[in-house]
């Protein structure tokens, strides 16, 4: 591609050699594409980059810095997307959408636009740099803090405002204490800390590169960078975040994980917030992630979580049953803890014994009797599950099963009068029956012990305080699972983007449900072997709702946007 474009400008008589060969060298040093280096260094205009490219494409070339963007166009692309893909829609005639893009080559931009808007696209090419200024300035910048800000706000930061609970012990490293403990980094880490819990991030990733250092936040389950700390603090904030959280600042090499408990004056009163902490050593220092666990954020009633009222009553139904196995699941980050605690809270009365093993204990549940693993020691789920068998449970719930010994142990704690909760790490409800016995677990244990499967994802929610109506293509409504009959009668919502919601359009996460009840019909399958195709099938004709049944749920209720839908789920 370089050499491509290189080519068309000496052809063109716009460059020689030697300015190519000049600019392809700060481009080996620098990165970047080659047409920024020839602007930049003086020996072509960007109207001639454009010019060449437009030849190079065979389509039209628009500098979108004379070009005024409609803001109902700019809607019909979601701002992730634009950013993803480096595009931005420009103008809309009849069934065509315009984009403006930089690669006009790119199919899986193209083929990502026509699902999402139900539109034909027709590219035309534009500088990136021209591309990055029209983003920022139509969706908004991506950089909610720059440097300036952060030494501003770093300014304002009292160290009185945040309190740590579990004061740090004295170290030998004298030096990395000294440099942790001084006013600037002190306050930059409670800068970061805060500004996370007023952005209802649940994660903070602190990442150091070559040349940059970062820190995003995971907000409603979408990362943002939010500042750009100087390189030479890098050092400090690791050290300080690992005495706060009682971590080795010696030990660079081995991955640590640690706690950080703090107290912080919120909104007019006191919070107490924890942070699970997991450093691991990279190419460039070490990478913190820090889990931000808050009790405030904890949903603990179920009719809110998201279950279709269908799915809510087989649910409960299944946990209020005597003994059997209920198992959530979904990947990392899908809500199964919540819904599981969920869950727990309602069955949780003086007549039960409730015993949790988890893997970390994130929330303490008032009545219930929680466990932390400590494999170091030899704690497993498995050691602990055995040792509950002894504690006259009523109610087992094992963090997660990852391994035989953890499956059998409690399968067989269900078919002996225990009800256990579980979870497993599978995209779908079928396939945990699979993902068991792949396990080793024989199937007449799986399909006599297992009540009821959920599987579950997370998507974001629409913003209340910004919601409006959009108009999107009948086409884009049966992509996606709607009926022809259903299609023109629904009414999409979307975000524009608020100081609620940050200028997202999204303001919280709602969950996606896929409840299968353990039937006889489906225990035959199983005990026949049937795959997790046939297990399926038989589970929708019984009534069960799919993720994708779910999602669609959510947009007739105008609770999400299709982009959403389509990102967690699949037809």
């Amino acid at each position: 591609m370089p050499l491509k474009l290189g080519e068309f400008l000496i052809k063109a008589n716009l460059i020689t050699e030697d300015q190519l060969g000049r600019a392809l060298n700060e481009q080996r040093e620098t990165g970047g594409r080659i047409g920024e280096h020839l602007v930049r260094l003086g020996f072509v205009t960007e109207e001639d980059i454009l010019d060449c490219l437009s030849q190079q494409y065979g389509v039209p070339s628009i500098n979108l810095r004379h070009f005024d963007i409609d803001e109902s166009i700019i809607r019909l692309i979601p701002a992730d997307v634009a950013r993803k893909y480096q595009f931005i829609p420009v103008s809309k005639t009849g069934a065509t959408l315009t984009v403006a893009m930089a690669d006009p080559t790119n199919v899986f931009a193209m083929d990502d636009i026509t699902f999402i808007t139900g539109y034909r696209v027709e590219p035309v090419v534009a500088s990136e740099d021209a591309l990055r200024e029209a983003i920022d300035k139509y969706y908004g910048t991506t950089h909610a803090l720059e440097l300036k800000k952060v030494m501003e706000d770093l300014a304002a930061v009292e160290d009185s405002a945040l309190e740590v609970l579990e004061e740090e012990q004295d170290l030998d490293v004298t030096n990395l204490e000294a440099s942790a403990d001084e006013a600037p980094v002190v306050r930059l880490v409670n800068l970061i800390l805060t500004d996370a819990l007023k952005r209802g991030a649940s994660d903070i990733h602190i990442e150091p590169y070559e040349k940059t250092y970062r820190v995003r936040f995971r907000v409603d389950g979408v990362l943002y960078e939010v500042m750009n700390p100087p390189m030479k603090l890098k050092e400090a904030i690791c050290s300080r975040i690992k005495i706060l959280s009682k971590l080795d600042i010696a030990e660079k090499r081995l991955p640590q994980d640690g706690r950080i408990k703090i107290k912080m004056k919120y909104q007019g009163k006191m919070k107490e917030l924890d942070f699970r902490v997991s450093t691991i050593p990279s190419m460039h220092g070490e990478t913190i992630v820090m889990r931000l666990l808050d009790k405030d954020m904890l949903m603990l009633d179920m009719t809110k979580l998201g279950f279709e009222k269908g799915s809510l009553k087989s649910f409960e139904e299944a946990i209020f049953r005597p003994y059997g196995m209920v198992l959530v699941t979904g990947p990392t980050g899908s809500g199964k803890t919540n819904t599981l605690y969920s869950a727990l809270s309602r069955i949780n009365t003086p007549e039960v014994n409730i015993l949790t093993a988890e893997d970390p204990v994130e929330f303490l549940l008032t009545g219930i009797n929680q466990v932390q693993m400590k494999e170091a020691i030899g704690l497993n789920f498995a050691a602990a599950l055995r040792s509950f068998l002894r504690q006259d449970p009523d109610i087992v719930l094992v963090g997660e099963i990852r391994d035989f010994e953890t499956a059998e142990i409690a399968i067989k704690a269900a078919l002996t009068g225990h009800l256990v909760m579980s979870t497993l790490h599978t995209n779908d409800a079928p396939s945990s029956i699979n993902r068991l016995m792949n396990m080793g677990i024989e199937p007449f244990l799986v399909a006599t012990s297992i009540n009821l499967i959920c599987a579950q994802r997370l998507i974001r929610r629409v913003c209340q305080n910004c919601k409006q109506e959009e108009d999107v293509p009948v086409q884009a409504l049966l992509n996606i699972g709607f009926s022809e009959a259903e299609a023109p009668n629904i009414q999409l919502y979307r975000g524009r983007g608020c100081d609620v919601c940050l200028g997202r359009g999204y303001k919280g996460r709602v969950a996606l449900f896929e409840v299968m009840t353990v039937t006889d019909d489906i225990r035959e399958l199983i005990l026949s072997g049937a795959s997790a195709v046939e297990l399926r099938r038989k589970a929708l004709e019984e009534g069960m709702i799919g993720l994708r049944q779910s999602g669609l749920q959510k947009i007739r209720d105008g609770v999400t946007t299709i982009e959403e839908v389509v990102r967690e789920t699949v037809l």
